[in-house]
């Protein structure tokens, strides 16, 4: 193990956990949980740092796969806040696209590749997870605004 850490490592770290935090912290519902996963992530990283080409998207899929796993998941525990409420009642992949596509801003092909899913099902997680969202708000059906049939 090495005894300093690197400094180029220590100002990436520095530079991405608040942002990726936040994210995490959306797609786990939970900020104690979003620490552990996002420690993980880096601490891997750290292990592996020099040697990979892209270490944003090698954090990425260590951060936000864990939260489709069977085994590992976790429902959002509801808060007073009506955004983390609404994303609780979402399901754990569809909240996981959700905040990908519209918090991170990342493609359904950019999300599809860090999930391990095809853009289709990235394409219809999102969908229905707009739709859900928005019901959740009380804003009802996006698709149909004016309520016609």
């Amino acid at each position: 193990m090495r005894d300093t850490i690197d400094p180029d490592f220590a100002s990436y770290v520095d530079a991405r956990q608040g942002r990726w935090l936040r994210t995490a912290t959306l797609v786990y519902g939970d900020q104690a949980r979003a620490e552990v996963e996002l420690l993980h992530a880096f601490s891997r990283l750290a292990l592996v740092w020099g040697r990979q080409d892209d270490p944003d998207v090698f954090v990425q899929r260590l951060l936000y796969q864990p939260a489709l796993s069977r085994r590992r998941r976790l429902k959002a525990v509801p808060t007073d806040d009506t955004t983390l409420t609404a994303l609780a009642g979402l399901s754990s992949v569809q909240r996981t696209v959700f905040v990908l596509l519209y918090y991170e801003e990342l493609t359904e092909f950019e999300i599809a590749d860090l999930l391990s899913l095809s853009q289709p099902a990235v394409h219809g997680h999102g969908q229905a997870a707009l739709s859900r969202f928005g019901s959740e708000l009380g804003l009802g059906d996006w698709r149909n605004p004016a309520g016609l049939r």
